[in-house]
């Protein structure tokens, strides 16, 4: 265990590894960021709804999991390490004060205590065990404060240069009726950091998965969305192991 990441047990042969990087909004006692409580059960803190939906897919597909252990205002796990909005000082128009004028100091303890340890955990499971796929596992706002167009998808598939597990999902989401996004509500394109590092560069396959928040931000809405993408995925983990 570590302050860094949460690790969810399951079968190494089921030949996936579940990854969540915004499934905490812990912020540890000795940093201060200067913002209301509250603000901290939002959606610029915390993917609402993943940690228990990741704990959810994880037991019906008996995969491993690794969560990220603090919120994404203390450091952004899925943002490349020397990119700008690692250390978040503006969030969806929302200022967070600690973290304004950090010292290098103070930015590379932040480095070394969560951002490293997180990957590096990653980076040894997937070394151990060689997953056939990885799934990545966000939620989405229906809309953002800073723009005023509305999100109507239930799921988003993102990628960036990999789509062989994102060609699969969508055709099967769209048979089950459920309304997907194709690289939307953002695109895979422009921020993929973790599946980046993790999944292209080791040439694994990776299925992002985007599910919009306030349909699994209830404990119905989780069982319903474990459901519902459950057979999906491990339909396109069983495509993928037919075409090795």
């Amino acid at each position: 265990m570590s302050v860094a990441w949460t690790e969810i047990r399951g079968d190494a042969g089921s030949g996936m590894l579940l990854i969540g990087d915004h499934a905490s909004n812990h912020v540890p006692d000795d940093i201060d960021l200067g913002v209301p409580p509250g603000m901290l059960e939002e959606h610029v803190a915390i993917d609402i709804g993943v940690a228990d939906l990741a704990r959810a897919l994880c037991a019906a597909l008996d995969c491993q999991g690794i969560l990220g252990g603090v919120s994404r205002l203390v450091i952004d796990f899925n943002r490349e390490e020397d990119a700008p909005g690692l250390i978040p000082a503006v969030s969806d128009g929302r200022e967070i004060p600690g973290n304004k004028g950090l010292s290098a100091a103070q930015w590379e303890q932040r480095l070394a205590r969560y951002w490293r340890p997180y990957h590096q955990k990653i980076g040894h499971i997937i070394s151990a065990v060689r997953p056939k796929m990885l799934i990545s596992l966000h939620s989405f706002t229906p809309r953002l404060k800073t723009d005023a167009g509305e999100r109507p998808w239930q799921i988003g598939i993102l990628y960036n240069q990999d789509d062989r597990a994102a060609r699969i999902a969508l055709p099967l989401l769209d048979r089950a009726g459920i309304v997907a996004g194709d690289n939307l509500p953002y695109s895979g394109k422009v921020l993929n950091a973790t599946m980046n590092r993790h999944g292209e560069a080791n040439a694994i396959p990776y299925l992002g998965i985007e599910v919009r928040q306030d349909l699994i931000s209830d404990v119905p809405g989780v069982a319903r969305w474990c459901d519902a993408l459950t057979p999906v995925v491990r339909a396109v983990r069983d495509r993928l192991a037919d075409h090795d």
